[in-house]
């Protein structure tokens, strides 16, 4: 399989949900306790996809440079 720009996007779009979506998960797993579940899972959903989206992109880079 080819790695395509549409492709490429729809990567990059799933990883950057999926670590919105991991950053909630622990976040309230690390401060629920001390801040609140929801509080806790807004900022971890918020700061989760900030790691996630560079290491999605680096790895699409070298995935389009080895293919």
């Amino acid at each position: 399989m080819e790695l395509t720009a549409g492709v490429a996007a729809l990567a990059l779009l799933i990883g950057i949900m999926t670590s919105g979506i991991g950053g909630a998960i622990g976040g309230m797993a690390t401060g629920g306790k001390a801040i609140g579940n929801q509080l806790a899972a807004m900022m971890g959903s918020f700061y989760g996809p900030v790691g996630g989206a560079s290491g999605i992109v680096v790895g699409l880079i070298l995935l389009a440079l080895i293919g």
